[in-house]
């Protein structure tokens, strides 16, 4: 089996090998695949490549601070005029996971697959996956290491902000001992830790305060105390004038009371299709649930999307996670 040393090799070769790229992460990304998209702009940009940076949709606008944020494209605003025959994909367990995007990009191009998710199923030409890593920014810290270019704050702050948000703060356990000498490094380049902690972590805007008040007004627990679950409609959105965005920390609060092995938090699309998004104590392989319903994500954070009505779908997902209890 090849080394992950040597797929750094192979991945720095595979950029040096080509140009003009599409660079792209998951639908609705967060902040890793915001900071890792920008990491590979600026990595393409001081090895004097041609790139363009593009998402389904737009960016969080609590990520639009880190350098370049601007550049990258809203597809659902943009007019296709070609396709691209070089594609590194960032943070996308799936390659479904890229959207529309895929409309972008020549049916036989050449693609860089740079993830962290072990539900990977390895698609693309190649491949740059580390399943221990604790984002994907971990990973490029890595790959720009392996080109031996000087740094600066800007791209210490992107590498950093996927760190911290996908690590939540450094209190998951994907914290190592290396992912701490990263951080130290990059905050001796001038990163604003505390700064960065309490915008993304901390800051909640009226929208978010008023959808999360309202996930917590759904709140149901399992007989045993062993899981915990909440649930989000359209109309709440609406109301609260909330965005998916501002659905993001919501599944801890459940998974955060004492005793629960796994919190869920369903997400109604429709009348006839529901997201789940799940969070274990580290007893229960939600990845592995998640799987089975076609999602993905790691052992302790996952999320699938299934057809059915929110009581339907409830039902469904607690019982697997139950018989995995």
């Amino acid at each position: 089996m090849q080394t992950y040393k040597q797929d750094l090799i192979d991945a720095r070769r595979f950029i040096e090998m080509h140009d003009d790229f599409l660079v792209v992460a998951h639908v609705q990304p967060d902040g890793d695949a915001v900071s890792s998209t920008l990491a590979v702009g600026w990595l393409l940009s001081r090895l004097g490549k041609t790139f363009t940076m593009i998402n389904e949709g737009p960016i969080p606008p609590r990520m639009t601070y880190m350098q370049g944020a601007d550049r990258i494209l809203n597809m659902s605003l943009t007019e296709r005029t070609r396709t691209y025959s070089n594609v590194i994909c960032v943070d996308c367990a799936d390659f479904q996971r890229v959207g529309l995007v895929s409309e972008w990009m020549d049916k036989e191009s050449n693609m860089l697959n740079i993830d962290h998710h072990p539900t990977n199923n390895g698609y693309g030409t190649q491949t740059l996956i580390k399943s221990d890593a604790a984002a994907t920014a971990e990973i490029l810290y890595d790959l720009l290491a392996a080109f031996e270019i000087g740094w600066d704050r800007d791209v210490a702050e992107m590498l950093y902000t996927g760190i911290l948000t996908d690590t939540g703060g450094f209190r998951y356990s994907s914290t190592s001992p290396k992912v701490m000498q990263i951080a130290s490094h990059l905050l001796e380049l001038g990163v604003n830790g505390p700064d960065l902690a309490d915008s993304l972590l901390e800051q909640l805007t009226k929208p978010q305060f008023d959808v999360l008040t309202m996930a917590l007004g759904t709140l149901r627990m399992s007989d045993d105390g062993k899981v915990a679950w909440v649930h989000v409609t359209p109309e709440h959105m609406l109301q609260a004038e909330a965005s998916n965005e501002d659905l993001e920390g919501i599944v801890n609060y459940p998974r955060n009371i004492q005793g629960v092995e796994v919190g869920v938090l369903f997400k109604v699309i429709n009348d006839k299709a529901v997201k789940a998004s799940m969070r274990s104590a580290g007893r229960v392989d939600v990845a592995a649930i998640a799987a089975e319903f076609g999602g993905g994500g790691h052992v302790r954070a996952a999320g699938c999307r299934l057809e059915g009505s929110l009581e339907e779908v409830t039902e469904l997902v607690l019982e697997r996670i139950r018989q995995s209890l």
